[in-house]
Parts: C-alpha cells; sequence; structure tokens
C-alpha cells in the first residue's frame, strides 16, 4: 500500500510542477511555441525521466536485464504499452494541463482505471461486478458535468483541455491494461518495465513526433531556458511516480495499485493551493469526489481490498 499511495503524492506534485513550467514564457513567445508546447515540454519530461531512469538502473546494475526484456515478446509488448501510454497518453495530458490547469486535469484523468477495467473486461475477458459498472456510470457523469460549463479563471480553452484529459484517459487506459498482462506473463522486472516504457517514449518523440512537427527548434529553446530545470524536478516526481506505480502493480495488483494510484487528483489540488496559491472552484471539488470515487469503484475488486477471495 505504501507503494500506491507514494505513486500518487509523486504524480500530484508533478503534475502542480508541471504546470508552473508551462506558464513560462518560452511556452507562449510565438504562435509557434503555443501550438507545440504540449509536444515539446512532453518530449522534455520523458527525456528527462529516461535519463533519470537510466542512472537509476545503472547504481542498481540493472541496465542490462532491460536490453534482454527487450529481446522477449513481452518486452515488445510492454513496449507497444509505451507508446500509447507515452505519446498518446502523455500529450493529451499535457494538452489537458496547458488549457484547464492542474487540478481539474487530474480528476478527469483519474478516470482511466475505470476505461482500464472496461477495457480488460472486452479483451482480457475479466468480468466486472454491478457495482464496478455503477462506478464507471459516475465517471462518465462526473466527467459530463465538469466538461459541460467551463469554471473561470482557466488558463485556456475548456473544450481544448477536456478533450486533451479524454485522450490521456485512453491511453493510459490501454497502458495499464497492456502493463499488468506484461508483468504477469513473463519474468519481467517492475524496474525494467519502468525503464522500457520512458525510454521508448521519449524516443518516439524524437525520432518521430518532433520531426514531424517541426518541434526540435523550439525543443532546443526550452532547453535553453528557465523552464527546463521546472520540467526536469516535475520529470524527477514522475519517475519516482512510475517507479513506485510499477512497484505497487507487481506487490498488490493492478486493481489495488490503480486504487490507490488514481487519488492523486485529490492530493493536486491541495498542491495547487500550496504552490499555485490557486483555490478550488466548489464544482470542480465535487465533480472531483465524484470521478475519485466512481474510478476506485470500477477499477477495484472490494473483496481482494479487504484480504479476502474473490467469487
Amino acid at each position: 500500500m505504501p507503494y500506491g499511495i507514494g505513486a500518487a503524492l509523486t504524480w500530484a506534485l508533478d503534475t502542480v510542477i508541471l504546470s508552473i513550467a508551462l506558464s513560462s514564457s518560452v511556452f507562449s513567445s510565438s504562435a509557434q511555441a503555443v501550438a507545440l508546447a504540449a509536444f515539446t515540454s512532453t518530449f522534455l519530461h520523458d527525456a528527462c525521466s529516461a535519463l533519470f531512469t537510466l542512472a537509476y538502473m545503472l547504481l542498481k546494475r540493472k541496465a542490462s536485464q532491460t536490453l534482454r526484456a527487450l529481446r522477449t515478446r513481452e518486452g515488445l509488448v510492454i513496449l507497444g504499452a509505451a507508446l500509447i501510454g507515452g505519446p498518446i497518453g502523455m500529450t493529451g495530458y499535457v494538452i489537458a494541463i496547458d488549457n484547464i490547469g492542474a487540478s481539474y486535469t487530474a480528476a478527469i484523468s483519474s478516470f482511466f482505471p475505470a476505461f482500464g477495467a472496461l477495457l480488460a473486461t472486452v479483451f482480457l475477458k475479466e468480468r466486472m461486478k454491478s457495482y464496478q459498472w455503477a462506478g464507471l456510470l459516475a465517471c462518465i457523469l462526473g466527467v459530463a458535468y465538469l466538461g459541460y460549463s467551463p469554471a473561470p479563471n482557466i488558463p485556456g480553452d475548456w473544450t481544448t483541455g477536456i478533450v486533451g484529459a479524454l485522450i490521456c484517459v485512453f491511453g493510459w487506459g490501454s497502458e495499464a491494461v497492456i502493463i499488468d498482462w506484461g508483468l504477469h506473463n513473463a519474468s519481467i522486472d517492475d524496474e525494467c518495465a519502468m525503464q522500457i516504457r520512458q525510454t521508448t517514449s521519449s524516443l518516439a518523440y524524437a525520432l518521430v513526433i518532433l520531426p514531424l512537427l517541426g518541434g526540435w527548434g523550439r525543443a532546443l529553446d526550452i532547453v535553453f531556458s528557465s523552464a527546463l530545470p521546472v520540467i526536469a524536478l516535475a520529470a524527477l516526481a514522475g519517475t519516482v511516480s512510475y517507479l513506485l506505480y510499477y512497484k505497487a502493480i507487481a506487490r498488490i495488483g493492478a486493481s489495488r495499485a490503480m486504487a490507490l494510484n488514481i487519488t492523486y487528483s485529490a492530493w493536486a489540488i491541495p498542491f495547487s493551493l500550496l504552490l499555485l496559491g490557486v483555490p478550488p472552484e466548489p464544482r470542480g471539488v465535487v465533480c472531483a469526489l465524484v470521478i475519485i470515487l466512481g474510478a476506485i469503484t470500477a477499477a477495484t475488486d472490494f473483496k481482494a481490498l479487504l484480504g479476502k477471495k474473490p467469487d
């Protein structure tokens, strides 16, 4: 349980720190800078995280295990999951932060475990109980109500932010199901899986996405700006979060790990207040609670959570 709670706290911190970085003038100095902000910031975030992860694995003398894992079928499956969760999910996440702020982004993206539970039902033939379907419905209603009427004082376009958050839900929900399969169908270490994820995501941005968008020039501008240390700090928190999250999945199972991890949306609200001085809007708090509780209900077998054998 401590791993799951730690993952939630550090991801909430990542979310808020990244929103501080995105407020830097380097992301709004031109129309191109604004258009590419989500892609350049996500690339630098994941690149910094990949470097932190590499340093960690080298210190533990486990980097060679990751290379061996990549030569297995399960390792390649985890690589595919990384592409979905990284370039797709993380870009949507940053688009949302840039447009609707950290608190609302955290609340909506916390829906991803419920979506993952739905995918597991369809593709992994896992059954969802009636209360889990009720939780899924509560999540959908919470997201719909939060997106129906834009709250005041958001940094960008409300609709764009909501769409970005939902893309994040798709990417992370899909990734979680694939990673769950990979970790339980092979002897791949959870730390190796995490390194594959972060490295694959950063390379996909560096070699494919940024060249296609002509974004390398903007990325280099950010590297030599005051925003880079802030992005690196967010990435450090994110690296710790992924490390703890994968450990939680390996030790207590995906359902309980996701149930604990998605509480980051609740922690992001006080972090936003403390670090940004942004008070939460009452409607947002209510919707956040509905989404969190609904996601926990949809993604969790409560008998397993209580230590009882499931039916």
